[in-house]
């Protein structure tokens, strides 16, 4: 592992949201872990979970061959490459979009350059002035159990909530053609870890499973690989889902006042501060606990400036969730393309033309350089 060295098994861990990591004592062997670690399991997973939380770990950071079903074309081997220790990057997928009324991409709207078992074409951006390209970096990992667990009531709550103000803000919820409301991704497209594992593993790596069983589209009409049939079991989905569930968010410091002033300029507004989980989340650390993720979960419109033009579902080519503030500081940039070196340009960002953040941004710009200089510490602190 990358925080935790393993002898026997597993005796590492992080405090719950908000607080520093807490090392568990070893029953023999030696345990070493980082000083701030971002991809350490919640303080209070039982033995037998942290058991599951190693075997999941060991899973994540597999590179995949062709002999175990990756490709025919895929971006990546392994979830690290793109979730290197649970936090975003390096690894980034390229996505297209076609501008205006053009005829539709023919293999999706994802760049897949690398070949496998027999594959021969890649998709790479077709030859065409009405197709532009974007950069998409591979979201952190670390603290989406928390995200799974938070109830639809309470994002429907917050949808109702902004549909009566009168400042510009005003998210809803992604409903997805399941009738479910979408949750993870960077538009909230999938509604349960599982599924996103799932959807991660063919989308990446070209590995079908029970909830993804058919290879993607590819200019070689290839319907298999070199593993026939389905390439990963619907345990091996569920083990790396709960390996994600069970990730700690990263410890938190505080910033006195930034609290008071990140409310007053209405970020805290679409990142909220504070929800609760459901009762019956699959972990029981998981359960009716308050945490602070920094999101409600809703597409936001963030206008011109920010819109890639892709659509997902529902959501169209402007249209963000909001994305969770925790653990910033081990973000190697921000935003969805990695446009933003620092959380002061991140805010710059959210303002362009149609973007429902134009009044926060407006609001922060009006306060005085010491205090925007708080909001900015707050934020790098969560």
């Amino acid at each position: 592992m990358r925080s935790v060295l393993l002898l026997g098994s597993i005796l590492a861990a992080c405090g719950d949201p908000g607080r520093p990591p807490e090392p568990r004592a070893a029953a023999e062997g030696l345990v070493l872990v980082e000083a701030d670690p971002s991809d350490a399991p919640i303080a209070t997973l039982t033995d037998a979970e942290l058991e599951r939380f190693a075997e999941g770990d060991a899973r994540f950071e597999l590179p995949f061959r062709e002999p175990q079903g990756l490709g025919p074309l895929y971006i990546h081997r392994s979830c690290v490459s793109c979730h290197e220790e649970d936090a975003r990057g390096p690894g980034a997928v390229r996505r297209l979009a076609v501008v205006g009324d053009g005829a539709p991409l023919l293999f999706g709207d994802v760049l897949r350059p690398r070949l496998a078992a027999g594959a021969r074409t890649p998709i790479t951006k077709p030859d065409r002035e009405d197709v532009r390209e974007s950069v998409r970096l591979g979201p952190a990992v670390f603290g989406r159990g928390y995200l799974d667990a938070i109830d639809d009531a309470q994002i429907l709550a917050w949808e109702a909530r902004q549909a009566s103000r009168d400042d510009g803000i005003s998210g809803r919820a992604h409903r997805l053609p399941s009738g479910e409301l979408g949750r993870f991704g960077l538009k909230a497209r999938i509604a349960t870890l599982e599924e996103f594992v799932a959807d991660a593993f063919l989308g990446d790596m070209g590995l079908t499973s029970p909830l993804r069983p058919a290879e993607l589209p590819n200019p070689d009409g290839l319907s298999d690989d070199a593993r026939a049939g389905v390439d990963l079991t619907g345990d091996e989905i569920a083990l790396v889902a709960d390996y994600v569930r069970m990730l700690a968010i990263p410890r938190r410091a505080e910033v006195p006042t930034g609290a008071a002033l990140f409310e007053a300029v209405r970020c805290a507004v679409c990142h909220a501060p504070s929800a609760r989980t459901r009762a019956d989340t699959p972990i029981p650390a998981l359960r009716d606990v308050d945490v602070a993720l920094y999101t409600d979960l809703l597409l936001h419109d963030m206008g011109e400036g920010l819109a890639d033009g892709v659509r997902e579902h529902d959501a169209s080519g402007g249209e963000w969730r909001t994305a969770p503030l925790i653990g910033i500081r081990h973000l190697r940039s921000l935003l969805h393309d990695g446009r933003a070196e620092t959380v002061r340009e991140a805010i710059e960002a959210h303002a362009s033309e149609g973007s429902e953040a134009n009044d926060s941004v407006e609001r922060f710009r009006a306060l005085s350089a010491a205090d925007q200089d708080v909001i900015v510490a707050f934020v790098e602190a969560l």
